[in-house]
């Protein structure tokens, strides 16, 4: 089965979890390590990336580690086409809709086109759209952020990435992000969309998690809070709400 298509089929069951971690941040082992808790807490995908320091050596010896203790999809998390790995089930072939740099929206992409292809690589199309704080991220990929309290621009560039044929929708508050994407932006793309929204950046426990979900996202990524020490109970209470 694609990558794509168990993402569609647990999707259609409910909301997913999927557990990002940075291979800049820790050892492939440790990367591993948090790995192999998330799925024994129920989280349905890994994700490898960042949004800086990613090599092509810490990616593959990430994904590598990674896939020797789980048995879920790995997914490529991409910060350019500098860093490309086989050794990920997928990647998602995402346009930063909101940047100004031409680079983030087709540039990179079209610079890893034919080695995606190569590799053989599952691209799983995405329009990634960057709301404040924006953090790392808004700030690599020079971002027009989305505020807060302006929906309607998220439920532009939403639209604008559906009907382009993107399969994917992901707002992105980045990672660390003092705050979430605001629920109300949420509901307001869900309502608009036909395909599946993803929700990323400042989940920092279950209350966050929770208000996501209901407010209609198809699956919630959580990445920083895997890499502070004792991370378990949170990431439990976290995939449990969002379970539940």
């Amino acid at each position: 089965m694609k990558v794509k298509d168990y993402l569609l089929e647990k999707i259609a069951a409910g909301t997913i979890h999927m557990t990002l971690v940075d291979p800049d941040k820790q050892t492939p082992e440790h990367a591993a390590e948090i790995a192999a808790d998330a799925v024994s807490l129920g989280t349905d995908a890994i994700m490898i990336g960042g949004s800086t320091d990613v090599t092509q050596q810490n990616l593959d010896e990430t994904a590598l580690a990674i896939k020797a203790l789980v048995d879920i999809p790995v997914i490529y998390f991409p910060s350019g086409a500098h860093a490309l790995s086989a050794h990920c089930d997928a990647l998602y072939f995402m346009s930063m809709l909101n940047s100004r740099d031409v680079r983030m929206v087709i540039r990179e992409q079209a610079a890893a086109g034919p080695i995606v292809k190569k590799l053989g690589i599952e691209p799983i199309s995405m329009g990634y759209i960057i709301v404040e704080p924006g953090m790392k991220v808004g700030e690599v990929g020079k971002a027009d952020l989305i505020k807060r309290e302006d929906p309607m621009t998220a439920v532009g560039y939403a639209l604008a990435a559906e009907y382009l044929g993107m399969e994917m929708i992901y707002l992105e508050a980045g990672s660390g992000a003092s705050a979430p994407v605001p629920p109300e932006m949420i509901s307001a793309v869900k309502k608009v969309i036909t395909v599946p929204l993803i929700v990323g950046g400042g989940i920092r426990d279950a209350v966050a998690a929770g208000a996501a979900k209901d407010a209609g996202a198809d699956a919630v990524v959580t990445g920083t809070l895997v890499e502070a020490d004792g991370y378990l109970k949170v990431l439990e209470e976290v995939i449990k709400v969002i379970k539940s």
